[in-house]
């Protein structure tokens, strides 16, 4: 599938930023004019089933994985990617070739333990959802960032959330290029255990304590200092 992809900047260095499930493309407005600053040409796609990206009958990690191959150049300097982003990032590493691969707060691990009846409720609230009970859950996110995150959900197709029904165990056996795993202060997706496991395998890795699983919008400058040496 072909992606829609946003693009801001016009430096001679290329980054692309991947977004989690539920967001879109905007979850990086505060992100994107700061690499642009430094002199990338940002990339930012919409995977399918949100923002502006087409709808299908079908969501997998796979799937969400290959539109990236169709869509992206291979080569940039960097890719960052955020949760489902950065699942979907790592099982295509190997053919877009970034120069350097950042996985925030990866979503490599779930228990799969999610029903049916849960999944649907969630998604009927982004439905629903206002700034104020966006504001109440994530009290440190910028106003950029909750009308973002409304937008997200206004677009996204609540069927790309089926997949996390079942067990998801995509940790890659090793970094096909040079890997920053960036784990939230929150340590459920990336718990102290896993993160001496990635170390072993030879990826480099760091924690923006005090934040959730939104690193970017609960501490942008703490999420931007983790990347010194990487961007």
């Amino acid at each position: 599938m072909k992606l829609k992809v946003h693009e801001t900047g016009g430096g001679d260095r290329t980054a692309v930023l991947i977004h989690g499930i539920m967001a879109s493309a905007g979850t990086w407005c505060r992100v994107a004019p700061l690499l642009a600053a430094r002199g990338y040409r940002v990339l930012m796609p919409d995977l399918r089933g949100h923002g502006e990206s087409p709808h299908t009958a079908e969501y997998t990690p796979e799937l969400f994985a290959a539109d990236l191959v169709d869509s992206l150049p291979a080569g940039v300097d960097v890719a960052i990617g955020h949760s489902l982003g950065a699942l979907s990032l790592s099982l295509v590493a190997a053919e877009l070739r970034p120069g350097r691969a950042v996985y925030s707060d990866p979503a490599w691990r779930i228990g799969g333990d999610a029903r049916p009846a849960q999944l649907a409720e969630f998604a009927a609230f982004t439905k629903t959802a206002t700034a104020a009970q966006v504001r109440k859950i994530a009290p440190r996110w910028a106003e950029e960032d909750i009308a973002a995150e409304l937008d997200g959900y206004a677009r996204w197709d609540v069927r790309a959330v089926s997949w996390l029904g079942e067990a998801v165990d995509m940790i890659p056996e090793r970094p096909v290029v040079p890997s920053l795993v960036q784990g939230a202060g929150d340590r459920r997706l990336v718990p102290d255990g896993l993160a001496a496991d990635l170390r072993a395998k030879g990826f480099t890795v760091t924690r923006v304590e005090g934040t959730g699983h939104c690193v970017h919008r609960d501490d942008l400058d703490g999420f931007m200092a983790s990347l010194e040496g990487w961007i």
